[in-house]
């Protein structure tokens, strides 16, 4: 058995625009994460669901909030389905500001949508604000709002300010800041944050990612979506794919954050973010359906991998599911062509696992590098390892057996 190598069926390149906010001191306080579809795309080229969704499933699964804001708040622009409930927001109120842009019809609907989730402890931001166009209906909810300064006289923008002044505890952001009598002028007139060129371009950041197969998603989505949620089954259709078992770790690293406990497996991680979360990510990652998942041998490859370290693991009494875990992760990085370390930085998992993967240390290291040595055939390592090569054989075997199953179920075969 061959390692995975990487293809360009199996991976794509994904972008996100971040453009920073800054206070008077100059330092930045945060970024407005921004659609974009190609690494020299200077300006949006969607607004829609599709492109919150996109933005949202990169932010935590491909890029991760540490790696994109560093810990300083995170401004998403939200489309009407986000705010009605038609679509979920995966992840908590301390993660992210929800930007609502000017293109939304503040209906009924959208004014009781923004309300539940101001009360669920979201912040809320006004993009691009204008009265008299709606928007104003939702002063009394927001923690920001955005004036362009380009669309309007000094006179006018003063005005405008004066009347948001008079909403206790927001913060006034003075958009497309572009020139230094821009900076004079927000700064007269008492502007909290600066966001333009002026002060900071946006930058396109970019990352190889590796996508779950749409069939699984939709597998996953039936599982969590009912009544009795069977943890044990969700667990085995996450594992089935490792795109999907990736992301499911990535975005157990913003619910792990700040907790004692990391987790050793992928089970783990479905109990840690629970059948909600995992219901709401699989929906999200349905809606964003950002390319197809790797190739059939790439994935079988992979999956053998895992479930060979998972039989050697549990041969020598170790737990299973942590070998499954560390042989997984070892295949998705060379999916995507990523050194395993950097991968593993991003993920919450235990001192065991990531020592395994990153170093070779502990005993699940050794699982990994037995497995290795079986997979190039070094005789040489192989003849101090504490499983025969019969064993290795057999279990070898089965792994593929059970791989190409498993494979062939998520084809539908």
């Amino acid at each position: 058995m061959q390692p995975a190598t990487t293809s360009p069926d199996s991976t794509q390149l994904v972008h996100i625009g971040r453009q920073p906010l800054y206070d008077w001191s100059g330092h930045v306080v945060g970024y407005e994460l921004l659609f974009r579809g190609a690494a020299d795309e200077i300006e949006a080229s969607r607004r829609t669901a599709y492109a919150t969704s996109q933005v949202i499933v990169n932010a935590f699964t491909e890029f991760g909030l540490e790696q994109l804001v560093g810990g300083r708040k995170c401004f998403i622009n939200l489309t009407r389905d986000f705010l009605v409930g038609e679509l979920p927001l995966p992840f908590d109120p301390d993660h992210a500001i929800l930007e609502i842009l000017e293109t939304v019809e503040i209906d009924d609907a959208v004014l009781a949508g923004t309300a539940r989730l101001v009360q669920q402890g979201y912040e809320i931001a006004l993009d691009d604000f204008v009265f008299g166009l709606g928007h104003d209906r939702l002063l009394g909810l927001a923690s920001y709002v955005k004036l362009d300064l380009l669309i309007r006289e000094p006179d006018e923008l003063a005005e405008v300010v004066a009347r948001c002044r008079r909403y206790p505890g927001i913060k006034l952001v003075a958009e497309r800041v572009e020139s230094e009598e821009h900076i004079l002028l927000a700064q007269r007139l008492g502007f909290d944050l600066l966001q333009g060129y002026a002060v900071g371009r946006p930058q396109v950041l970019t990352a190889v990612a590796l996508s779950p197969s749409r069939l699984r998603r939709l597998e996953l989505l039936g599982a969590v979506t009912a009544e009795d949620a069977d943890i044990a089954k969700v667990s085995t259709i996450v594992q089935s794919d490792p795109a999907l078992s990736y992301r499911v770790l990535r975005a157990t690293n913003s619910a792990a954050s700040g907790l004692p406990r990391k987790v050793a497996s992928v089970r783990d991680a479905v109990v840690l973010l629970g059948s909600a979360k995992i219901r709401q990510w699989a929906a999200l990652m349905l809606v964003s359906d950002v390319a197809e998942s790797a190739t059939e041998d790439q994935l079988s490859t992979t999956m053998a991998r895992a479930r060979l370290c998972q039989t050697v693991a549990e041969r020598l009494g170790l737990q299973g599911e942590a070998a499954f875990t560390v042989g997984l992760l070892a295949g998705v990085a060379e999916l995507i062509s990523e050194p395993v370390a950097e991968l593993v930085n991003r993920l919450p998992l235990t001192v065991e696992v990531a020592d395994a993967l990153v170093d070779g240390h502990g005993r699940l290291g050794q699982v990994l590098s037995i497995v290795r040595a079986y997979e190039v055939a070094d005789e040489h390592a192989l003849a101090s390892a504490p499983v025969s090569s019969a064993d290795l054989a057999k279990a070898y075997l089965s792994a593929v057996g059970w791989s190409m199953r498993t494979i062939e179920g998520a084809l539908g075969r």
